[in-house]
């Protein structure tokens, strides 16, 4: 069975088994081990993850106007 896609959009790699009978204490574990990873990565990155994250969402062609509807015209 192939797993479904992760939400990095990955698609092929090692599948990552999280164990089913984890105690609600090693599940928390974990995701302290991820807030300090995130933290740790965003303190070092914090300025080239923002001009990234804001050059992925801005349009190709920043100088052409917005579309106005399909046929052009405003609403």
């Amino acid at each position: 069975m192939k797993p479904p896609p992760q939400p990095s959009g990955l698609r092929q790699g090692l599948t990552l088994v999280i164990p089913a009978d984890w105690t609600p204490e090693q599940a928390q574990a974990v995701v302290d081990v991820l807030d300090d990873l995130r933290e740790g990565i965003w303190a070092h990155y914090a300025l080239p993850l923002q001009e990234l994250y804001r050059s992925q969402r801005q349009p190709s062609d920043v100088n052409q106007p917005p579309t106005q509807g399909h046929s052009g015209e405003p609403f």
